[in-house]
């Protein structure tokens, strides 16, 4: 990626700015997760642990991490607690989303800025982070347009770090059924694993791991112990594909 120009748009951010408004992102959230059982805290805090698990395995301690598509901004706390990070930076097509995450969780360890403030140029952010995340984002983005964003995520990590890339199973009809009940989800394109496994090694990073999460609702939370067991099928609601750049 040497200019600018080369890294295509992002999706409009008018796209995302309706829900940005108080509540209005959590209640449509709620409501679609809802047949599941559980909210968006419990996903939330599941991919982190695990993030943080994998992290740990890959000998990666992320004092630097990108949040990448944060909207609203509410797991950057979590980010920050359970990775034990140093700084959080979270970054969103959104500016009405980033303006109430700035709000509502801005510190100073945790930071947030549009896409367009923390690539203004092809120098910018490069080997910023230690590890970049990625929940539920990449659905959004127009097929053509996603390599792009994930050359940009491969500018900001450091030789050496890491990038979770999750996403909503295609293969899990309880996802393709909360998706179809999800208003923001109307314009998504599931990404197939193969697929953002490409996206990973075309942006310049070696795919590590490729996990399913997310395998028993909560009506089975007593079978949730035996999810390890489950991580290499593609029966989860939601699977991950981590990458770690190369030098």
């Amino acid at each position: 990626m040497s200019t600018a120009k080369e890294v295509p748009d992002m999706p409009p951010p008018e796209a995302f700015d309706a829900w940005a408004d108080d509540d209005a992102y959590a209640r449509a959230l709620d409501d679609s997760l809802g047949v599941s059982g559980e909210g968006p805290a419990y996903f939330a805090e599941g991919r982190t642990r695990y993030t943080r698990a994998l992290a740990q395995r890959f000998a990666v301690a992320p004092r630097t991490v990108l949040d990448f598509g944060c909207g609203v901004g509410g797991t950057s706390p979590l980010l920050q607690r359970l990775l034990a990070a140093s700084r959080v930076h979270g970054v969103d097509v959104s500016a009405r989303s980033i303006q109430r995450a700035t709000r509502d969780h801005g510190s100073q360890r945790r930071t947030f800025s549009t896409v367009a403030a923390l690539w203004p140029a092809d120098v910018a952010a490069d080997g910023a982070f230690d590890l970049a995340t990625c929940n539920g984002v990449f659905h959004h983005i127009p097929p053509a347009e996603r390599s792009g964003a994930a050359a940009r995520v491969a500018r900001a990590v450091r030789p050496g770090g890491l990038f979770f890339l999750f996403e909503n199973s295609p293969f899990h009809p309880g996802t393709r059924y909360i998706m179809s009940r999800c208003v923001f989800d109307q314009d998504a394109e599931l990404v197939w694993p193969t697929a953002a496994m490409k996206l990973q090694r075309d942006a310049g990073f070696d795919v590590v791991a490729v996990r399913t999460l997310f395998v028993f609702p909560r009506i089975f939370s007593v079978l949730r112990r035996l999810e390890p067991l489950f991580h290499r099928l593609p029966v989860g609601a939601q699977y991950v594909v981590v990458g770690r750049r190369r030098s």
